[in-house]
């Protein structure tokens, strides 16, 4: 949360032009920029399409109207959730009261299905939505991961939504017990115009990459530098670099000092010949360029305790959950020590074998990405708002 969230309560500005075609809704900077690829395309195709958005810059810059921007708002983990529950609440009441008011004619949810699945269920039981007898179709873009964990959600998926659009390829036989129309789109990091955000090349400076919230931010970043200085200490000649998204983590990254270290805004790509990196997205950008690596994490003890109770992973990277093993080593909590992480950029840097390896994880996991699909996202979309009325 910033200081330019709105008070409570808020509401929702109207569309600028009256109407609307379609809502989208993205809740991480990662579904941002995902959105609005498909959005920039979309208007390629029909620019008379009218597009709103509750979502963060890269969806405004590609031509659609944000509501609110949610990217700057986002949180993960129950207790982060339950400290700002009256702020969810609001926006989730007045998300729902503006698609009353101003119907679009479709809502497209990119990931974020702790907000998204809620929404879609409300819009059906409030007689809204297509499966519930109306006249708005609800459309998901990158499914929750079903495949991981908690594979029950493909049952209300299949009853509260219209079609969803998938960026694995494996990802369609998961719902084929499920009514759900599901189709492979592509997954958006292998399109050909695609710039990486990320590259190898080992005499680059060492990556890291504490995220995208504030609050997951604050926690790690100060042990990845600690873990960069014991690393120089030990003889390491690589400098690092760390790339942020936001004016949000630019201010949570100037708390502390940061000698030898350059930061770098999202929007160029950043060469890197080793990586110590949260588990989200960025993560998989790593793995796809073959920087070898490891994954640091540390969330709210109390959520770390409900997710090992409730959620049961042999990991948390996206890359090591698609080929099941590690490529890159996972330390968690109070496993994501200095010493610990230091060792990794010295075996990162200085081991050929530890080199080879990550290669052939990297091929391995762009076969398994790279496949042919049916069309794009906004193939998908533009087929689909054609259906609504």
């Amino acid at each position: 949360m910033t200081a330019s969230q709105p008070l409570l309560p808020f509401r929702l500005p109207p569309p600028a032009g009256g109407r609307v075609d379609l809502l989208v809704v993205a809740g991480e900077h990662s579904g941002d920029e995902h959105a609005a690829r498909m959005v920039r395309e979309l208007r390629a195709k029909h620019p008379e399409l009218v597009v709103a958005a509750l979502g963060g810059p890269g969806l405004a810059a590609a031509g659609a109207q944000l509501l609110h921007d949610l990217t700057s708002t986002s949180v993960v983990g129950l207790v982060e959730v339950l400290k700002h529950y009256s702020f969810f609440k609001a926006l989730f009441a007045e998300t729902l009261r503006w698609i009353g008011e101003y119907r679009p004619r479709a809502v497209c949810f990119v990931d974020y299905p702790g907000l998204n699945l809620r929404l879609a269920a409300a819009l059906r039981e409030r007689g809204l939505s297509v499966q519930g007898g109306g006249r708005i179709r609800l459309l998901y873009y990158i499914s929750p991961q079903i495949w991981a964990w908690k594979a029950g959600r493909r049952h209300t998926m299949a009853r509260d939504l219209d079609a969803l659009a998938v960026i694995f390829p494996f990802e369609v036989e998961c719902y084929a017990d499920t009514r759900l129309p599901v189709e492979f789109v592509g997954h958006p990091f292998l399109a050909p115009d695609y710039v990486p955000p990320v590259s190898y090349d080992p005499q680059a400076p060492v990556l890291l990459l504490p995220g995208s919230r504030t609050q997951a931010v604050a926690r790690i970043y100060p042990v990845l530098l600690a873990a960069q200085a014991r690393y120089r200490a030990g003889g390491g000649e690589k400098e690092a670099a760390v790339i942020y998204p936001s004016d949000e983590v630019a201010a949570v990254l100037q708390r502390w000092d940061a000698p030898g270290c350059r930061a770098v805004r999202t929007g160029t790509t950043v060469a890197a010949s080793a990586v110590l990196t949260s588990s989200g997205t960025m993560s998989l950008h790593c793995a796809l360029a073959g920087i070898p690596g490891a994954i640091a994490y540390r969330t709210n003890p109390l959520t770390y305790l409900l997710a090992r109770w409730w959620v049961k992973l042999d990991y948390i990277g996206i890359a090591n959950l698609l080929l099941h093993e590690p490529m890159y080593p996972e330390f968690i909590q109070g496993a994501a020590t200095p010493a610990a992480l230091a060792a990794q950029l010295r075996a990162c840097t200085g081991d050929t074998e530890r080199r080879t390896r990550t290669k052939a994880q990297q091929q391995r996991l762009r076969a398994l990405l790279d496949q042919p699909a049916a069309g794009t996202v906004a193939d998908w979309m533009s087929r689909h708002l054609q259906e609504s009325p």
